[in-house]
């Protein structure tokens, strides 16, 4: 298809009889690089939208060319079809000689001052090469802009790889009316009421179109074909039916390229434009539900045939022709696929592969969670952490296909096990007891294996932690049996030190202290030092609440000085936080208040929830004990929302610290003024982790400026704070543990909102804010 761009007429394509939707910073960027360079190409997988935002470009760059822009259609040719003849007809170029098409192009070109936009240039590469070659060396007037799923891979080439649109968070809250903020949901909606006049998102249906468009990984053509079926259908079934999406998406626009009708046929043809070695590679990713590294890839996805020497090769190749998509964090990168993308790959791996291909995924993420365990007390303790939660899809779903093996049992448990560190210093006590009951659950009355009695020992502990007391003994006895039966001495020296904890939750401190001294003991003598450590603040802490302050500050003073040894900081941080409470018991509230503060700063990078609520819990008895009592109340709600984050409570941990707790609330009650709400401002929110601790450090960002902040809300200040820090958007997702995409939907809010168009814009709007 051939369409000029000028002042009297724009494409005449279907792609352009529907609204431009979203875009903002896409589009000004991609003029801008156009502007700056004779050739752009806009890369990006097929369905993402290339063809549309690069018209929309040509349109608004039309006034900058004296002759104008003109777009050229290549997707109708066939694969390594020449591409001058029709580029020849596009530009009407009379010429009744025997020249080539492709001089006579050149020729005509030459002292032209236009855009020219060749669309869909991955079949004809060698084609579209040579020409833009030839007409960049003789006419200097000419810029081009083209779009390919993979680069043309040419000197002066400038790269605009087009991304998805964004799309909400499944596990956010959201209002209604700040929906189609997202862009995919925009379109969603306007596409939608082209089928259903009166479609609306409503407080019924907005989970289901959340879903659907992250599900659809927010690709416009793809968000098209769901509309579609609008007219049949509601949302709710279409996202019901999803599972079947090659089948479900496949009415398109019946004047589109064939390829572009149904979504099977759009992935098709990136399929048939890869080498065999790429779709076997292909196959073999989509055993990653997530994003994955290099590392990974070659050790999971070389055999039979694809040596390991040969993946990064083939890796490179599948992200320049868009299959993979990459995600950078400094120097770290990362890969994934598009969900439908990964989906098209699954389908066509043979039974015997994809199993072989399960447990070796499997193997690495069981590998990589020992490794966590064995190197637990080094300085590489954040960096697990972290590691853990960025490989959070690939565990979950290598423990599904465990726990669902028959005769993967054993390493299931040992995985489930393995992440122990991730269950309960990130927050996830309720889906690691599911994944452990699971486990167990699939043992039955096997014989008694090393394995099970971890299993007992962990879920014990998780158990506890959630406050299911009597659950956590019944599997300490059970774990003591099978170490008894197994004569296993290191699975003895943890059901003292999990028996240990049980008594500080009952409120038997006498005996905790009793078990916690052996398990010290034990855990010595089989040389395991993480365990020691844990037992040994827990120790700590049973001694403080046994009203022994003095003695638990010299318990977690040696805890403190072993973790230094070794690089370890969880250890030191509830250590400290048990510190704190020995120095508010002996009347030294600013020390209390130090240790405290300095635990919690440790907690700003390391992001355990049960630290971080206990510890800004102590912060808020120290604020009532020194009649600061709004402070105490605020301090309070902080760690509410922490603790209902978790799915457990203070009074989960004993009759001792939910008396002082309740003390402490009492307290501050009665010291408030008359007719003071004793209510936190964060009694009722949901404050994440790292908002929780700046409460607590009493960050001035973090307090709730709701109002103070206008038009931002509380999380896009937060994001915009951090890109006013000079963060890229990849790096304010770290800082707060989110998807990238759920980031750029923030930042491209926060521009609307403020009605200004780059970053800088932003950063100045937050100094002004500052300065208020």
């Amino acid at each position: 298809m051939v369409n000029r761009v000028g002042s009297r007429s724009f494409a005449t394509s279907s792609t352009a009889s529907t609204s431009f939707v979203g875009r903002r910073r896409e589009l000004n960027e991609a003029r801008a690089t156009v502007s700056r360079s004779r050739l752009t190409t806009l890369t990006g997988p097929g369905g993402v939208g290339k063809t549309r935002l690069g018209m929309e470009v040509g349109q608004r760059l039309q006034t900058h060319f004296r002759d104008g822009a003109w777009m050229v259609d290549l997707g109708s040719l066939n694969p390594g079809a020449p591409i001058s003849p029709i580029v020849a007809s596009a530009l009407a170029i009379q010429d009744q000689s025997n020249r080539g098409a492709l001089e006579r192009v050149t020729d005509y070109l030459k002292d032209k001052e236009l855009l020219l936009f060749l669309d869909n240039c991955e079949h004809v590469l060698s084609g579209a090469g040579e020409l833009v070659d030839r007409v960049l060396a003789t006419a200097p007037g000419v810029r081009i802009l083209t779009t390919s799923r993979e680069p043309l891979s040419m000197a002066g080439e400038a790269v605009y790889p087009v991304p998805p649109l964004a799309t909400p968070s499944v596990e956010d809250d959201h209002a209604v009316q700040d929906l189609e903020r997202f862009e995919s949901i925009a379109l969603f909606v306007d596409r939608a009421r082209n089928v259903v006049g009166d479609f609306a998102v409503t407080p019924e249906n907005q989970r289901a179109v959340i879903e659907l468009c992250t599900r659809l990984d927010g690709m416009p053509l793809a968000i098209e074909f769901a509309v579609a079926r609008l007219q049949s259908m509601s949302v709710t079934q279409l996202l019901d039916r999803l599972d079947q999406r090659f089948r479900l998406l496949s009415r398109g626009s019946r004047t589109a390229q064939p390829r572009h009708r149904t979504l099977q046929a759009l992935i098709d043809w990136s399929y048939e434009l890869c080498t065999p070695e790429e779709q076997v590679l292909w196959q073999r990713l989509s055993v990653f539900p997530s994003s994955f590294d290099l590392e990974a890839v070659e050790e999971i996805c070389s055999f039979d045939g694809l040596v390991p020497d040969l993946v990064l090769d083939l890796l490179d190749r599948l992200v320049a022709k868009s299959i993979l998509l990459t995600e950078r964090n400094g120097e770290a990168v990362r890969y994934r696929q598009l969900m439908t993308v990964r989906e098209y790959g699954a389908d066509r791996l043979n039974d015997g592969a994809a199993t072989e291909l399960r447990r070796r995924h499997r193997d690495c993420f069981l590998r990589r969670a020992e490794t966590m365990v064995e190197q637990w007390s080094t300085p590489r303790q954040g960096e697990f952490i972290l590691r853990a939660r960025t490989e959070r899809p690939n565990s979950m779903a290598a423990l599904q296909w465990s726990v669902a093996t028959p005769g993967e049992i054993n390493a299931a448990a040992r995985l489930a096990v393995a992440l122990r560190h991730h269950w309960v210093s990130d927050g996830y006590l309720s889906e690691g007891r599911f994944w452990l009951d699971r486990v167990l659950g699939e043992y039955d009355d096997a014989p008694e294996r090393h394995e099970r009695g971890s299993a007992l020992w962990v879920v014990a502990w998780v158990s506890l932690l959630q406050g299911d007391h009597e659950a956590g003994a019944e599997y300490l006895a059970e774990c003591r049996r099978v170490a008894t039966a197994l004569g296993d001495d290191g699975l003895l020296a943890h059901t003292e030190h999990w028996s240990g904890l049980y008594g500080i939750f009952t409120g038997d401190l006498s005996t905790a202290i009793v078990h916690y001294e052996r398990a010290v003991a034990a855990h010595d003598r089989v040389g395991d030092l993480s365990a020691r450590l844990t037992a040994q603040f827990q120790l700590g802490m049973a001694q403080v609440f046994h009203g022994d302050p003095r003695i638990a500050l010299a318990t977690c003073d040696r805890a403190i000085k072993s973790a230094a040894e070794h690089g370890e900081l969880w250890t030191r941080a509830y250590s400290l936080w048990i510190s704190g409470i020995g120095l508010w018991m002996m009347g030294d509230h600013s020390a209390a208040r130090a240790a405290a503060t300095d635990a919690l700063t440790i907690q700003k990078n390391f992001h355990d929830a049960i630290c971080t609520a206990l510890t800004i819990e102590l912060l808020s008895w120290v604020a009532a004990s020194t009649r600061d009592f709004p402070r105490a109340v605020e301090l309070s709600g902080a760690a509410a929302s922490v603790w209902r984050s978790l799915g457990t409570t203070i009074r989960a941990f004993g009759p001792h610290i939910d008396e002082i707790s309740r003390a402490s609330a009492k307290r501050v009650r009665q010291g408030l003024e008359p007719g003071t709400s004793d209510s936190s401002p964060f009694e009722h929110k949901r404050l994440t982790k790292e908002e929780a601790i700046a409460v607590a450090l009493a960050e001035p960002q973090d307090a709730d400026q709701e109002t103070d902040i206008q038009p931002l809300t509380r999380k896009e200040w937060q994001v915009a704070q951090l890109v006013a820090r000079g963060l890229t958007n990849r790096q304010v997702a770290e800082e707060l543990v989110v998807s990238p995409r759920t980031v750029d939907g923030h930042v491209g809010r926060i521009l609307t909102k403020l009605d200004v168009t780059t970053r800088m814009h932003i950063a100045s709007w937050v100094d002004g804010r500052r300065g208020m």
